[in-house]
């Protein structure tokens, strides 16, 4: 889920370089890119990959 999120905030990021749009600082290009980055690497590292439930021992 998360890697999704982060593909969306990259193409948000490429629209916003692509098509000079100004903003304000907080959404220039390079912080939603970073954002992007943060979201991807929580993917890599395994956080926000589903909800396993509890597991049982036999």
């Amino acid at each position: 889920m998360l890697g999704i999120a982060a593909a969306v905030l990259f193409f948000v990021a490429f629209l916003i370089n692509a098509a000079e749009i100004t903003t304000n600082h907080a959404f220039s290009s390079g912080n939603v890119m970073l954002l992007g980055l943060t979201l991807l690497a929580l993917h890599v590292a395994g956080i926000g990959s589903g909800w396993a439930g509890p597991r049982r021992r036999r």
